[in-house]
Order: C-alpha cells, then sequence, then structure tokens
C-alpha cells in the first residue's frame, strides 16, 4: 500500500484547486484499505484516551466540501472506536432565529470541544466565507451594521471576515486546541454520480435534495471561493489539507492517518501519572481490596 504522508496533503503555500488530485489511488483493493482504516482508528481511539486522560489539549476537526463529499459517512468510518465521551460531532446547518442574533462565530464557539476531547464539526465557520459569499444576499440576514444592500458586502467585508476567522482560530491554538481543516476534494464528474445514486436507489432518495442541484451549477463560484479560502487561512498552527474525495475508503483512511501521526508527536500528551504517596501504597489498597 502506498504510504500516505502529511506532506503530501498539507497546504503550506498558495495553490489552485485545479491543480490539486480529488482521486486517491492507494494501489490496494477498498477491502484492503478499508482494513488499515480498521488499525489505524483503533490506535486513533486509544490515543484518544490518553488525550482525555491528559486534559490539556483538544482536537478540532473541521470537514468543509461540496454536497455529496462524504463527510458524514467519514465521521462515521473514522470515529468508530472512539469512546462516546471523548468525541462530540457538531453539523451545521442554516443558521436559526437565536444564532442570527448573534455574530457569526457564536454558534461556533458554543461548539468547541473541552479540553480532552475531540470535536468534528461537520460544516464549520467557513461557511460564512463560502456559502455566503456565493450568496452574498444571505449576509444582509445577519443584520450588522453598516450592512444595508449586498454591494455593502464588498471586498473589505471578506477581509476583515478572514481576519476574523484566522484571528479566532490563532486564539483556539494558542488555548490548547490542535486544529485539522480538511477540504474534501470532490470532482464535479463524482458528484454527478453521486447525486444520480441518490435519485436511483430508493433507499437513498432522501438523501437528495432539488436545492443540490441548484448549487452544483454554481460550482466554479464554490471553487473560487474555497480556493481563496484555502489560501487565506492555511497557518501552521491551524492548516488545511487536501483530501482527495473521489474514493471514500481513501479518503477516510487520509484523514484517520493525518490525524494520528500528527497527534502521536505530541511527546507531552501522556496519562497522568499518580501522586508519590498513592504509589508508595498500591500494595495496601490491593491487600485491603483482597481482605474484603
Amino acid at each position: 500500500m502506498k504510504e500516505i504522508k502529511i506532506e503530501d496533503h498539507q497546504i503550506t503555500s498558495p495553490i489552485k484547486l485545479s491543480n490539486l488530485p480529488s482521486h486517491l489511488d492507494l494501489d490496494e483493493t477498498d477491502d484492503e484499505v478499508k482494513d488499515e482504516l480498521e488499525k489505524v482508528r483503533r490506535k486513533l481511539g486509544k490515543l484518544q484516551d490518553t488525550l482525555y486522560a491528559h486534559g490539556k489539549y483538544s482536537v478540532l476537526v473541521c470537514l468543509q466540501g461540496m454536497d455529496t463529499s462524504g463527510k458524514d459517512s467519514l465521521i462515521r468510518e473514522v470515529f468508530k472506536d472512539f469512546n462516546a465521551r471523548g468525541v462530540e460531532v457538531m453539523s451545521f446547518k442554516v443558521p436559526t432565529e437565536l444564532e442570527l442574533k448573534h455574530d457569526y462565530l457564536w454558534r461556533h464557539y458554543l461548539a468547541l470541544p473541552a479540553r480532552g476531547k475531540f470535536g468534528v464539526h461537520n460544516r464549520t465557520h467557513y461557511e460564512n466565507v463560502l456559502v455566503t459569499r456565493v450568496h452574498p444576499n444571505y449576509i444582509l440576514g445577519e443584520k450588522l451594521p453598516n450592512v444595508n444592500t449586498v454591494e455593502d458586502v464588498n471586498e473589505e467585508f471578506w477581509n476583515t471576515r478572514f481576519n476574523q476567522i484566522n484571528n479566532f482560530e490563532k486564539h483556539l491554538a494558542d488555548n490548547g486546541t490542535i486544529i485539522f481543516k480538511f477540504f474534501m476534494n470532490l470532482s464535479k464528474e463524482e458528484q454527478k454520480h453521486r447525486l444520480l445514486r441518490r435519485l436511483e436507489l430508493k433507499h437513498k432518495n432522501w438523501k437528495f435534495s432539488a436545492g443540490d442541484l441548484k448549487e452544483r451549477k454554481l460550482w466554479d463560484n464554490y471553487m473560487d471561493c474555497y480556493q481563496d479560502a484555502i489560501n487565506r487561512t492555511s497557518k501552521t498552527h491551524a492548516p488545511w489539507f487536501n483530501i482527495p474525495a473521489d474514493n471514500k475508503p481513501a479518503a477516510r483512511l487520509a484523514v484517520a492517518t493525518i490525524l494520528y501521526n500528527t497527534l502521536k508527536k505530541y511527546g507531552d500528551i501522556k496519562e497522568p501519572e499518580l501522586d508519590d504517596k498513592t504509589k508508595a501504597n498500591l500494595h495496601l489498597y490491593k491487600e485491603q481490596l483482597n481482605n474484603e
């Protein structure tokens, strides 16, 4: 099997999305890739237990991608072996009436993982510079001061918003959150195939929305916005990773491997040791229990 290397996926310099691969071939069958994923996710699960006991870091996993890019199934398969108390999954939809009464980052702050936990965000704070940039009229619903018409949602507005997002992530990283941002890079042709499957297979019909086709017509607009967002916000403390998403098993293994190989480098993430007094009396505690 081809080795999955972090450096092959991490965005460290300006990119053109059209030059990034959307298919990952690992020279193995799907079943072999699934077997490897099982091994990696078990190791991830053990690492998460240690992270929980250590209690000084949290991990934020951000998943972004076009409809049908495989985010839901990736979450199911990659985090399957986690202790339920150690991972929290959030899926961000259209902002509610309450959420719109706060700044756009408010609901994302509320969903951040506590120290010792993983937070997996299916769609993220980047929706606020992706969907809203393709549909700038959505910004009017935020009722912002000095934004009264679509014309007010200009380049200066987006520059400010990107600065806010970068500052948000830097603040999280400085306070112990390890951030991973995965762009599920799906080709337009593969999306067409997956949408057709939703229409052809009765048990998948519920996943289909006519709105998916409307957004598909704006594909090029979305790619421009993704490219700009990735280039402006891929930082050492909050990197973006390109995950070729046309091959689902390979994409899941890539995410799991990047997570594990990055986190295992944190040598300070260890289970806490017992205090000296407790250590010295372990034999007494054992005797006490055995003599009950």
